[in-house]
């Protein structure tokens, strides 16, 4: 398999002198292309701040990350922002939508700031639409459709430019259960169809056990690894256990 993310000793710090805070420390791993990594730990562990780390919103204040075998630090400003646009996609607890526009054009925006011909945009906006079920609701506008619908179409914005990498953080985190079960239950057949590879950081063992294996960081720190085998349900179990074991969260779904 192709690493598509390696972490190298990374570290995040904020402040200076006595002030200084030290988010992330020291933290190494790899991701191979196609995997559904999850993030896990207790509440201020670091978890987002790493996700903004890798996903190159933030960068590391010692060691290295390479996307795709490039070193992020090493890019300008210029390249980064092309860099984030064209090979990664976010998806965020928060949709980000824009209310004036609809489902379709909040959708097709990333394509539109690229120049995308119109053929080539139609066509991947008719399979990002049928893949996560709202088709039905290109038309409409964001105050117009529920909670989940919004949440899919940042997931097909997030989709439509063919990212590298997709981000997700705490993408469940606004929805109900049924919701966000459908959005877990899309995110995987976009893993599976697509090959997409999806880093995912999430609080909620239920949300974590779709993923291939979990990570888990305690005080900026790598805690332990988690590897999915056999059974979702088996391994829900085993993320519960750790989460136990590292003392962060409580059972918010169950089988």
């Amino acid at each position: 398999m192709n690493k598509i993310i390696e972490v190298q000793h990374v570290s995040k710090s904020y402040g200076y002198l006595i002030n200084k805070v030290k988010v992330l420390e020291d933290l190494s791993f790899t991701v191979e292309k196609g995997e559904f990594v999850g993030i896990m730990g207790p509440s201020g562990a670091g978890k987002s701040t790493l996700l903004n780390v890798i996903s190159t919103i933030d960068l590391p204040t010692a060691g290295i990350v390479r996307i795709n075998g490039k070193n992020i630090l090493e890019l300008k400003s210029n390249q980064l922002s092309d860099f984030r646009r064209q090979e990664i996609g976010f998806i965020f607890q928060e949709f980000n939508l824009v209310d004036s526009l609809t489902i379709k054009d909040n959708i097709l925006l990333p394509l539109a700031i690229d120049h995308i011909p119109l053929e080539e945009m139609d066509s991947r906006l008719h399979h990002v639409a049928e893949l996560l079920n709202i088709e039905a609701n290109l038309n409409d506008y964001p105050n117009t459709v529920s909670v989940g619908q919004k949440q899919r179409a940042a997931a097909a914005r997030a989709l439509i430019t063919k990212p590298l990498l997709i981000f997700a953080d705490e993408p469940t985190g606004s929805l109900d259960s049924k919701a966000a079960a459908e959005l877990l239950q899309y995110l995987t057949e976009i893993n599976r169809q697509d090959g997409a590879t999806i880093i995912m950081v999430t609080h909620d063992p239920y949300t974590a056990s779709y993923c291939d294996r979990v990570l888990f960081i305690k005080d900026g720190s790598f805690f332990a690894e988690v590897v999915r085998q056999g059974a979702r349900e088996k391994f829900f179990n085993q993320v519960i256990d750790m989460q136990a074991t590292i003392g962060g969260g409580t059972r918010l779904n169950d089988f």
